[in-house]
């Protein structure tokens, strides 16, 4: 009987269980590769173009380069005009060797110390998730960076507009544009030089305008003045600013605790937070990224747990920028097997 059952299952099942047998294999392979697609490790990832630490190598640059210093920045970076300005910096298009570069400039002397710490937390964030620094010249209060001529997400729907970029203006890559955001966060609270916090989010706008869309439409984080640490061992919370803030965008817990009861701000009496302060946003700056699209309500209905949970009042009951990832990555691979399956059956 045991030698005859063997036989039947050897001889009797052969075709079907090749058959399924494939069809899982490609499924597994089919799921890994999604899996994939975003899953990079942010603190691990190689340095970018696989320079060397203080090097830098832009698109069309076959080598690495150190940081340009201040004499080769004053002798080969080349102003072209102003793009933008802020109470820290002047930023200006420029050119280095015929590429398109941002040259930074400190606007006043009263902000030289947010321009270090900007500068400082780029040098020590260089990665994937951080704007390219090309180089600095403290003596100048300059820093160079590598363009991105599509500008910040404030820009993002005139981009779409454009004749030769509507082709993207698709769920899947608006997702993927969320999916960036939230895996910054991720890298910012979990960096090489600590849990730093997005202390320039204090609206939608100001957290748009942190972030530039790369020619592939892939995001970086540009502006980096205002990221403090958090260090919850040692007590150590945040406070935005000196002033009071408003308004539903920001976290609960970033708003003045005693204006029921009549009593003016105080920056002193104040209480800290921390880096779930980020996590309240992710929801709102998703709803603006996904836009009208197609598709788009169904990924607000597979976000939409994940994102009650972000805006939970009590900000220790906030998941993680990771938790948050590990969802979207999840939603956006379910939902490109669920699109793909939809094409076959057609």
């Amino acid at each position: 009987m045991g030698r005859s059952s063997s036989r039947t299952l050897s001889h009797g099942v052969p075709v079907a269980a090749v058959c399924l047998a494939a069809l899982l294999i490609s499924n597994v392979l089919i799921y890994l590769y999604l899996e994939s697609v975003y899953q990079t490790d942010e603190l691990l990832a190689p340095p970018r173009g696989g320079c060397l630490p203080r090097h830098f190598k832009m698109v069309l640059m076959k080598n690495c380069t150190p940081w340009l210093q201040c004499s080769q920045i004053r002798a080969e970076v080349r102003k072209l005009k102003l793009i933008g300005q802020g109470a820290v910096k002047k930023v200006f298009l420029a050119e280095w060797r015929a590429q398109k570069v941002a040259l930074s400039k400190l606007s006043s002397l009263d902000y030289l110390e947010d321009f270090l710490h900007g500068l400082s937390m780029l040098q020590a964030l260089q990665g994937p998730q951080v704007v390219q620094l090309v180089g600095f010249c403290l003596e100048d209060h300059t820093l160079v960076t590598e363009h991105q001529p599509l500008g910040s997400l404030l820009n993002l729907d005139a981009v779409f507009a454009q004749e030769q970029h509507q082709q993207h203006n698709t769920w899947q890559t608006r997702l993927r544009l969320a999916t960036d955001y939230v895996s910054i966060l991720h890298y910012l609270h979990s960096s090489p030089a600590g849990r730093r916090v997005m202390c320039d989010s204090n609206s939608l706008e100001k957290t748009l305008s942190q972030l530039l869309l790369t020619s592939d439409f892939h995001l970086v984080v540009n502006d980096l003045d205002a990221l403090p640490e958090v260090d919850q061992s040692r007590g150590r919370l945040v406070r935005c600013g000196h002033r009071e803030l408003t308004g539903d965008f920001v976290a609960p817990e970033q708003l003045w605790p005693f204006a029921n009861e009549g009593k003016p701000f105080s920056d002193e009496l104040m209480p800290g937070y921390d880096e779930k302060t980020d996590i309240w946003k992710i929801p709102d700056v998703t709803w603006f990224l996904m836009g009208r699209v197609p598709g788009g309500d169904l990924v607000h209905f597979h976000l939409f747990q994940i994102h009650e949970e972000c805006k939970k009042r009590d900000a220790r009951l906030r998941p993680s920028a990771q938790d948050v990832l590990k969802v979207y990555r999840s939603v956006y691979s379910s939902m490109v097997r669920e699109a793909a399956g939809v094409r076959d059956m057609l």
